[in-house]
């Protein structure tokens, strides 16, 4: 398959009163399909970064912002296939005491994902629709036109069931909003955030962001799916995964240092 090269990175300004321990999860994951060429890490000052994997595999880094301002940078080359994510039609749901043990977490409540509050909605828009992925289609399909992207619109506590009830959200609830519907069906759902380059789609005017979208377990593996953008992507490139936003945070910190500046970046490096 051919590849294509991809430049990611981004970089995080803060002020603290006081030396602060920090953790990020920005660092993406050197996985199949992507291929890593190249990363580097930096601080100013320098301090000891130190790494290590979460509870769910996602490579994370813990250093200590000390106090005034700093800015931690990181920044990525990437090898992507040039190809759409897989889709396959036919890949069906499985009944849940058939389910691996190590999925069943993702059909449970989580901090931002209620798929116990959003039951009955679901089972009324969603249970006559045949099992399956084009049940987890019309779910994608339904919440991307049911919510409008608008920055601001939602808050670090704000829950799928409110931005449900709201119509309003921005890409971590698009996708916290889906992940609900397909636990409340029984289908293992997970939250993933990552990189998204503009390939092969029309320019967003936007600033370069993160980007959040899900994984639901089918037949015998995760297939990707995208509430917010709802079409097939070239070069997702994953950072983490875990039930929802709160496990995969950008930033941790043990303190509360001011944020004065980010920015992201993700762009095809063109020959």
């Amino acid at each position: 398959m051919d590849v294509r090269r991809v430049r990611v990175g981004c970089e995080f300004v803060h002020v603290a009163a006081v030396d602060t321990p920090t953790v990020f999860q920005v660092g993406l994951q050197d996985a199949a399909p992507v291929s890593l060429a190249h990363h580097a890490w930096s601080m100013e000052p320098q301090r000891r970064i130190r790494r290590y994997t979460d509870l769910y595999g996602n490579p994370c880094v813990r250093v200590v912002l000390p106090a005034g301002r700093s800015t931690l940078r990181y920044e990525a080359v990437v090898l992507v296939p040039d190809a759409t994510e897989d889709a396959d039609e036919q890949a069906q749901e499985l009944s849940p005491e058939a389910l691996p043990d190590e999925v069943l977490i993702y059909t449970l409540p989580s901090r931002y994902c209620l798929p116990d509050m959003l039951g009955d909605e679901a089972w009324s828009r969603f249970g006559a629709i045949p099992p399956g992925f084009s049940r987890v289609q019309a779910i994608c399909d339904y919440v991307h036109r049911h919510l409008t992207f608008s920055y601001g619109s939602s808050g670090p506590s704000s829950t799928a069931v409110d931005v449900n009830t709201s119509g309003f959200g921005v890409c971590r609830d698009f996708t916290h909003l889906a992940i609900s519907f397909c636990r409340a069906l029984n289908i293992p759902a997970r939250y993933v955030f990552g990189y998204l380059p503009a390939m092969d789609v029309p320019p967003d005017p936007a600033p370069m962001d993160f980007a959040a979208w899900m994984e639901v377990w089918l037949g015998d593996r995760w297939w990707t799916f995208d509430p917010r953008n709802n079409r097939r992507r070239k070069g997702r490139i994953l950072i983490g995964h875990g039930r929802d936003a709160s496990d995969v945070a950008m930033v941790t910190t043990f303190g509360a240092p001011l944020l004065e500046s980010m920015t992201v970046r993700a762009e095809e490096e063109l020959a």
